[in-house]
C-alpha cells in the first residue's frame, strides 16, 4: 500500500510539472519582445527620411576696397564758370584703378612737356612761314659748310621739307639738348642736384612733375598760371598737328589756313 501511494504521488507531481512546462512554452518571452521592439525601432529609423542638415550660412560679402578718386588739375574752363573734363573716365581708370595719384602726376607732366614742345614747334613754324628765317637774321650764310647747306635754301622750302633736309648732326644736336633737359629734371630737385639720393628724384614715384626749378624772372607760379600754360600747350598741339597735316596731305584740313 505504501509503495502504491508513493507511485501515485510521483505520477501526480510529474503531471503537474509537465503541465507547467507546457504552459510556459506558450507564454510570451520578455526578451524576445524586447528584441522585436529594438528591431522594429531600427526599421522605423531606417525607413524614416534622414533629417536634412541646415545649410551653412553663406559668408558675408566682402566689400571691395575702393580708392578715392584722384582730382585732375587742368580741367578746361568754360562759360559761366563751368569746367569741361574730357577723358574723365580714362583719368579715373588710370589713376584710381590701374595706378595712383603718382600716376596722375606723371600723366600731367607728360602733357605739360608735350605742350611745351608743341609751343616751340608752332612758333618755329610760324616764323618760317612769316619769313623770319636765319638767312635774314644770322650773319652766317651756311648751316653746314661741309655739306653745302645754306639757310636761304632751307627758307625756300616749306617747314617740313626743311626739317627733312637737315643733316644728321643737326638732329643729333637737337636730341642732345633735349637729353640735357631731361637728365637735369631726373637728377635735380628744386633747382639743386640731389647728390645724396640713392634713387634719382625723377625715377621716384611722382618725381617727374615738369617743374625744372628754372625761374629767372621770379614769376609767382600759381594755379592760374599753371592752367594757362596747359591750355596754351593744348592749343599748340592742335595747331602744329593741323599745320603739318595740311602741309603733307593736301585737303586733310578742311579749314583755310593763312598760308
Amino acid at each position: 500500500l505504501l509503495c502504491y501511494t508513493l507511485y501515485v504521488t510521483m505520477k501526480v507531481a510529474l503531471s503537474l510539472l509537465a503541465l507547467a512546462a507546457s504552459a510556459s512554452a506558450f507564454a510570451p518571452s520578455s526578451n524576445f519582445g524586447a528584441t522585436r521592439s529594438v528591431l522594429r525601432m531600427s526599421e522605423e529609423e531606417a525607413a524614416a527620411p534622414a533629417e536634412e542638415e541646415a545649410p551653412a550660412p553663406a559668408p558675408a560679402p566682402v566689400a571691395a576696397a575702393t580708392k578715392e578718386k584722384v582730382p585732375c588739375f587742368g580741367a578746361a574752363p568754360f562759360f559761366g564758370g563751368n569746367e569741361i573734363f574730357v577723358g574723365k573716365t580714362e583719368w579715373d581708370l588710370l589713376t584710381s584703378e590701374w595706378g595712383s595719384a603718382e600716376t596722375g602726376t606723371y600723366l600731367r607732366a607728360a602733357e605739360l612737356k608735350h605742350g611745351r614742345s608743341a609751343m616751340l614747334a608752332t612758333v618755329g613754324y610760324a616764323f618760317h612761314k612769316l619769313g623770319l628765317t636765319l638767312d635774314n637774321i644770322s650773319p652766317h650764310e651756311y648751316l653746314s659748310v661741309t655739306q653745302n647747306i645754306k639757310f636761304a635754301d632751307l627758307a625756300a622750302m616749306n617747314p617740313v621739307d626743311a626739317m627733312k633736309s637737315l643733316p644728321a648732326e643737326s638732329w643729333g644736336q637737337m636730341f642732345a639738348a633735349i637729353a640735357i633737359v631731361e637728365i637735369y629734371e631726373l637728377t635735380h630737385t628744386g633747382g639743386k642736384l640731389a647728390y645724396d639720393e640713392t634713387v634719382a628724384p625723377g625715377l621716384q614715384p611722382g618725381g617727374l612733375t615738369g617743374d625744372l626749378g628754372w625761374n629767372p624772372l621770379r614769376i609767382t607760379v600759381d594755379d592760374r598760371r599753371r592752367l594757362v600754360e596747359l591750355q596754351n600747350g593744348r592749343a599748340a598741339m592742335f595747331a602744329i598737328t593741323a599745320w603739318v597735316s595740311a602741309e603733307t596731305i593736301p585737303g586733310s584740313v578742311p579749314l583755310p589756313l593763312p598760308w
